[in-house]
């Protein structure tokens, strides 16, 4: 591959353009070291760390070599401690170099990008020794993590406590705007209030395997002008805009506008007498484009070709000064991929490394020494002054020791009547405002517009719904109207527009501010549980990056039987058994709901914190069936029971089987527990609120990791093992680990296929949950 000309040609006096200033040389100087760095971690843990699996490591040096300008102008020039960056997946390495010039980074990590223990591939906020903002990598999630932190951040400053100020960036590729989770969480109306909001478009124009032949810039400016965001065009640099001013500049402004977008990247792979040759093109006007390059150098003329604007220092200098913080602003910067290094604007570059010849020939060019890769600026050089002005202006305090917040583990009711578990989490947000307050004003609900479908009309009503602003409500007058819409700062519930991912990435940055700000929110997100699985990533991911939440997915399962089989949800309940730093529960009665959510809130906002995930039903219940204990002590048995992830509802002396069931199920189960024994065959029925606490347990007593395994010993004894039919409203393989405890013969029932819309018993017969079907299965597994 052919070298591209240096750097600093198109600040180095090409013809024409004046001499710099001893400031933009400094910079100009850490940008190159910038690129030297993050081109050398990548390049050391490919050719040079000892590779005995032969596996590729990887790493992108275009990459990273497209975000070096804008990162290094907007790190040295322009940001302040209260400014938070999400940091484009691929351009990790660009972080960590800056961070190491500024003292952030000591140079022992510098070797050890994408090592066990090292430098993640990817920003994160959990395992990377340096400072991270916002965690990335999963295309899309990590672009719209400040969105949901600015609005995050406001809700603390509302309701708990000052966070300062500070604008909230996402540096983003072009190819990561395909992500239909960038456009959900643009559109949401509520995001034209925040202003602090900054995106900058790294606008390479090549993706994985290609140059993309029709991305059209002027169609991204309109959708983001449309969502009512500034839009900064930053297209070419100094050089490019003096060469515009001069005869011919204008048709060599449009022949470059108009040029597709490989036709301009191979420009990028031809020598001086090969650009003569094709910028002109054979259009109209390439007379006049031929005059104006024969008046330029070669070294002018290979620089000016690769002057865009997002390499241009001054530029974007320039473009970041006119933000104006009243409204979202999107930051458009043309780049090119490999920037600076021999693989500059391949088609194939994405995943290119550079080979041994062409890193020492990249050594040459910048002046660095290949085998002294880590050197930093002489202490008496402006670059070296540079970074410890910049050092000491982004210099953060430590964050606040959090408060104490307790949470009530027990409120001491017993729930009677026939009630929903979906119906119990309005009540027990609304016991929660009476019985602990300073608790209850940590808690933020949010909802993608289902917040009366899901119960919580209760508690809408009675804290609010967050806005920035105070709006007025045109129906508080109306007495039809039953939820009362009041929008108001201290609102404490947050409605989104129908899009899970956006209601998952708020509740995320909710979960955040305790590392953030040190004042620890407690969010609850509500959402159709069938919906859980497109929200899942999302979350997955914000739980990674530290966001502590609670997910609520309600109506749930085959249960919602009028609804058919596309909003009839069967995985879930494998999803909470999966999900890592996430308890999941599925309560079966009213008073299982409350200790759980209590006990889930209890975890939240800490640093050995952990999120949760509540899968509730839409069925009436005899609450009575839960046969809570009066007795204190046997009540406080119970409730550890439920917390742990189950407990015994039925026992019997003589039992033959035990029947397993969760959530809906249980009502099917005692019944045919009752049924079983007017046959003579005596039944145990256990009611199980969280398999993955239980399979924890299980791994423990297996020495496996380090849970408590108690619960085992009450809810599978050995002296009690009998075969066993486990059953609930999801897939049959979540709770079939269980008759591995003490190896019982075992018949596992659930859902496996998809629904069917129908009254509730055809459904369960359908699926064979019902008491039948359970009844069935004991009698064919006794011996």
């Amino acid at each position: 591959m052919s070298q591209p000309a240096s750097l600093d040609s198109a600040i180095s006096q090409p013809t024409g353009v004046p001499a710099v200033s001893e400031d933009l040389a400094a910079l100009e100087s850490i940008r190159q070291r910038v690129l030297w760095l993050s081109t050398s971690m990548i390049h050391h843990a490919n050719r040079i760390r000892p590779n005995l699996t032969g596996l590729k490591v990887g790493g992108h040096q275009a990459s990273c070599a497209s975000m070096v300008s804008i990162m290094t102008s907007l790190w040295f020039e322009h940001l302040h401690p209260g400014d938070r960056v999400s940091v484009k997946p691929h351009a990790s390495p660009v972080l960590h170099s800056i961070n190491y010039l500024l003292g952030e980074l000591d140079e022992k990590y510098l070797t050890t990008l994408r090592e066990f223990g090292g430098l993640q591939s990817y920003p994160s906020r959990s395992k990377d020794p340096d400072t991270v903002d916002y965690s990335t990598g999963s295309v899309g999630i990590g672009a719209t993590a400040p969105i949901w932190g600015a609005m995050a951040r406001r809700y603390v400053d509302t309701h708990l406590a000052g966070t300062g100020r500070g604008r909230q960036y996402s540096l983003v590729g072009d190819a990561e705007l395909d992500e239909g989770a960038v456009w959900e969480a643009i559109l949401d109306p509520g995001i034209a209030d925040l202003g602090e909001v900054v995106w900058i478009v790294d606008l390479n124009r090549q993706s994985l395997d290609r140059v993309i032949p029709n991305i059209a810039a002027r169609r991204l400016e309109k959708m983001f002008d449309a969502a009512g965001w500034q839009v900064i065009t930053v297209k070419f640099g100094k050089l490019l805009e003096e060469l515009f001013t001069r005869p011919g500049g204008d048709a060599l402004r449009t022949r470059i506008l108009d040029m597709p977008n490989p036709e301009y990247q191979r420009l990028l792979r031809c020598t001086a007498t090969e650009i003569r040759d094709r910028l002109p093109g054979t259009g109209p006007d390439s007379a006049r484009i031929t005059a104006l390059i024969a008046t330029l150098d070669d070294a002018t003329l290979t620089a000016a070709v690769r002057n865009l604007g997002g390499h241009d220092l001054q530029a974007l200098s320039q473009a970041y000064r006119q933000i104006d913080d009243t409204r979202p602003t999107v930051i458009i910067a043309y780049t090119i991929k490999g920037y600076g290094l021999p693989t500059e604007g391949h088609p194939q570059n994405h995943s290119a490394l550079l080979t041994v010849d062409e890193y020492h020939q990249l050594a040459g060019t910048l002046g660095m020494d290949p085998s002294q890769p880590w050197g930093r600026f002489t202490d008496d050089s402006a670059a070296s002054r540079l970074c410890t002005t910049t050092a000491q202006r982004l210099h953060r305090d430590p964050v606040p020791a959090l408060p104490d917040v307790t949470i009530p583990a027990d409120f001491g009711r017993i729930p009677k009547g026939t009630a929903t578990t979906q119906a119990a989490l309005g009540r027990v947000l609304l016991d929660l405002t009476r019985e602990s307050p300073d608790a209850a004003k940590r808690v933020v609900t949010v909802s993608p517009d289902v917040s009366s479908t899901t119960n919580l009309g209760g508690w809408v009503n009675k804290v609010g719904v967050w806005s920035a602003a105070e709006r007025h409500n045109w129906f508080a007058d109306d007495p039809e109207t039953i939820m009362h819409w009041n929008e108001r700062p201290t609102g404490q519930h947050m409605e989104l527009g129908i899009a899970e991912t956006n209601l998952v990435g708020l509740i995320g940055e909710l979960g955040a501010t305790w590392s953030r700000w040190g004042q620890p929110l407690l969010p609850i997100g509500v959402l159709y549980d069938p919906f859980v699985e497109r929200a899942l990533e999302p979350w997955s991911y914000g739980i990674y990056a530290g966001g502590q939440s609670i997910l609520v997915g309600t109506p749930s399962g085959v249960t919602l039987a009028a609804e058919g089989g596309a909003h009839q949800s069967i995985k879930t309940p494998s999803i909470g058994l999966e999900q890592p730093g996430c308890i999941s529960y599925e309560p079966a009665f009213a008073i299982d709901v409350e200790w759980t959510l209590l006990a889930s809130l209890a975890k939240l906002g800490r640093p050995d914190g952990t999120s949760a995930y509540l899968r509730l039903s839409t069925r009436p219940v005899d609450q009575t069936l839960a046969a809570v204990p009066t007795d204190p002590a046997a009540r406080e048995r119970r409730r550890r029971q439920v917390v742990a992830g189950g407990y015994p509802i039925r026992r019997r002396n003589d039992a033959q089987v035990t029947i397993v069931a969760m959530g809906a199920m249980i009502t099917e189960a005692l019944a045919a527990a009752a049924r079983l024994e007017t046959t003579g065959v005596m039944a145990d029925v256990l009611c199980i609120t969280s398999p993955g606490l239980l399979f924890d347990a299980w791994q423990a007593r297996q020495g496996r990791t380090s849970a408590d395994s108690w619960i085992l010993d009450q809810l599978f004894p050995t002296d009690r093992a009998t075969p066993m039919v486990t059953v609930l409203d999801g897939h049959p393989h979540t709770l079939a680990f269980l008759a591995g405890i003490n190896r019982v013969r075992s018949t596992h029932l659930g859902v496996s296929r998809f629904g069917q819309v129908g009254s509730l018993d055809d459904v369960y017969r359908y699926h064979g949950i019902d008491a039948d079907s359970i009844v069935t299965a004991a009698l064919d597994i006794l011996p």
